[in-house]
């Protein structure tokens, strides 16, 4: 049976960081993987750090591409992967060792599991726990709560197309879990910390402008309107709900202002009655 969990690590201008993540993939207690290193049109050296870990190791490859984003990039490292299982893992970022043991384990003895990833701590220019709400489709549809390295089937990947290259500008993570979970299928967050994702001071995140925010928000509103639907009601509902809701807060504010006029009448009356009666 193959049980190779195939490692997908783009790259784009962070060779500096690669050394690291692959040194982290070499350390892993499950010995059945294969490492697909894909260059995104990185001008940097990332080939050449590619190039020494596979003279060290056969397990690892190196694939290239024009800059397409990262989704294209994970896209063509899954479309060239041998396992069933894939893993995708940031350039920057690293795994503990025994992760893909424990992933892999889970997900192989589970068919009903189609995600399965871990805890998480950050390190880099911010140190410290990260701290992310528990899964459910409900808490999916409101944000995302599982980072890229989770482990998933290759078959599921397949199924939604990959990942959506039209999220050039991010959320394609969240777009991904979206596509495969909406229809089905069970998550594990194994309760150990199993990925370290590196925190820099400028990122690709950082980097995203509200109108890329604007502009994504919309795109994944038109693409899973029946998963957004689904947990937050039909348009309609939620223009009555929100139109109910500042009915009651409009409301609530006129209460609290009659009890302080109220109150500053009578006070203000006391005091001067008072003032009053000394003189």
């Amino acid at each position: 049976m193959n049980n190779t969990v195939s490692i997908i690590v783009p790259c784009y201008n962070q060779a500096q960081y690669l050394d690291e993540a692959l040194q982290s993939v070499a350390a892993q207690t499950y010995s059945d993987w294969e490492c697909i290193v894909v260059s995104d049109g990185s001008p940097d050296n990332t080939e050449e750090v590619a190039q020494r870990w596979i003279a060290k190791d056969s397990r690892f490859k190196y694939l290239y591409q024009e800059n397409s984003g990262v989704s294209s990039a994970r896209n063509l490292g899954i479309s060239h992967a041998k396992g069933i299982f894939i893993l995708p893992l940031d350039a920057d970022d690293k795994m503990a060792a025994d992760y893909v043991a424990l992933a892999h384990k889970a997900l192989h003895e589970n068919r009903s599991l189609k995600v399965v990833y871990c805890k998480s701590e950050k390190f880099g220019a911010e140190t410290g726990v990260s701290i992310l709400p528990p899964f459910s489709l409900f808490n999916l549809s409101r944000e995302n709560m599982i980072f890229c390295n989770a482990l998933f089937r290759k078959e599921d990947w397949a199924s939604v197309g990959g990942y959506d290259v039209n999220m050039v500008h991010g959320l394609e993570d969240w777009e991904f879990w979206i596509a495969i979970l909406k229809n089905g299928g069970d998550v594990n967050c194994i309760q150990t910390t199993g990925f370290y994702y590196r925190i820099k001071t400028e990122s690709r995140q950082t980097k995203i402008t509200n109108s890329h925010f604007k502009e994504l928000f919309e795109y994944l509103s038109v693409k899973h309107a029946d998963f957004f639907v689904s947990h937050y009601g039909s348009f309609q509902q939620l223009k009555t709900e929100l139109a109910k809701k500042e009915e009651e807060l409009d409301y609530q504010l006129k209460s609290e202002k009659f009890v302080i006029d109220l109150f500053c009448k009578t006070f203000l009356g006391f005091t001067v009655f008072n003032k009053s009666f000394k003189l």
